[in-house]
């Protein structure tokens, strides 16, 4: 009967969460491909790398973030407003009440179906499952107190106030953060070797004596994401759109020709297209608005192969400077 119950919205929140690993992730090497949702392996072993630590932690995330919204939004008989601290003075001037999101219910029940999937018991099982509970974690540490005023004609004497989620674009920049300061787990290879024994537990729980709750950690350094690798689900950047110009664009974008084109040993090729799009609208009475249709050519910029010749050419430059 849960797993009816709750089943949608958890399927809703994992896409959510890809969807927000697609936006943080649009103009880098890496850009949370379809393949992320697998959580692709290689060698029969799951990968472990710094990627993989936001997937786990977005979805986590992204499904206890809707359980939560849609238990308020009174979608669900057995959960309602968490209202454990209403009538306690909270701070000077204000008191809880109101409806607070419920968020035990929401992390209580995205534990119960996002772990669950983690049905291993080694290293690679023990990290996914900290990164779940650090996209957990992160829906807590991003939440918003708002506050209504009470008091004789307005005077807002005192308020009462209550918990709510933030929008989750605030907790996949969070995650962002936590990505770009992940912690690589330096295991003892030989006691891990042992397989499931004491030594392989030992040096596991060794590992994770100095990690923190809240950061995310990984076992492998990433691989070459320049290049297109079909075994490991990864496209290589050939073919991606870049930014060169653009309005509000954020020195990260600006660059992104660069990381995604130069550095992996491709040119930057600009194509124009046309764009269709109103313009010189205007406001008739009463009450429409009219508007034309203008074309525009816009420039777009793509990562494309070198040319052959000039191909070639540096490679017969780096053979002679070898020798």
């Amino acid at each position: 009967q849960a797993y009816l119950t709750y089943s949608s919205s958890v399927a809703a929140g994992a896409q959510s969460g890809i969807e927000e690993c697609k936006f943080q992730f649009g103009w880098e090497r890496w850009n949370c491909p379809e393949s992320a949702l697998q959580l692709s392996t290689h060698n029969r072993l799951r990968s472990a790398t710094r990627e993989t630590s936001f997937v786990h932690a977005i979805s986590s995330a992204g499904v206890m973030y809707t359980l939560t919204r849609n238990c308020s939004l009174g979608d669900f008989e057995s959960c309602g407003c968490d209202d454990s601290r209403n009538g306690r003075v909270g701070g000077r001037g204000w008191v809880w009440g109101g409806c607070s999101d419920n968020v035990e219910f929401g992390e209580r029940i995205s534990k119960l179906f996002v772990d669950a999937l983690e049905t291993g018991h080694d290293t690679r099982a023990l990290i996914n499952l900290h990164n779940n509970e650090v996209g957990r974690l992160a829906v807590k540490a991003t939440m918003k107190r708002a506050c209504k005023c009470h008091g004789v004609s307005g005077s807002c004497s005192i308020q009462t106030c209550w918990l709510q989620l933030a929008d989750f674009r605030e907790i996949g920049n969070y995650l962002k953060m936590k990505y770009d300061q992940a912690h690589k787990l330096e295991m003892d290879k030989r006691r891990v070797r042992a397989g499931n024994s004491a030594e392989s537990r030992g040096a596991t729980a060794e590992a994770f004596s100095n990690v923190h709750a809240t950061e995310l950690v990984f076992l492998e350094d990433s691989p070459d994401y320049c290049t297109r690798n079909a075994s490991l689900g990864h496209h290589g950047t050939e073919g991606r759109e870049c930014l060169q110009t653009g309005k509000n664009l954020s020195q990260w974008e600006k660059r992104s020709c660069r990381r995604l084109c130069t550095e992996c040993g491709l040119r930057v090729e600009e194509r124009r297209a046309e764009m269709v799009a109103s313009c010189n609208c205007k406001f008739h009475w009463c009450c429409t608005v009219r508007c034309e249709q203008c074309r525009q050519l816009v420039a777009k910029h793509f990562c494309a192969r070198r040319d052959a010749a000039a191909t070639n050419h540096t490679k017969r430059r780096s053979k002679g400077h070898k020798r």
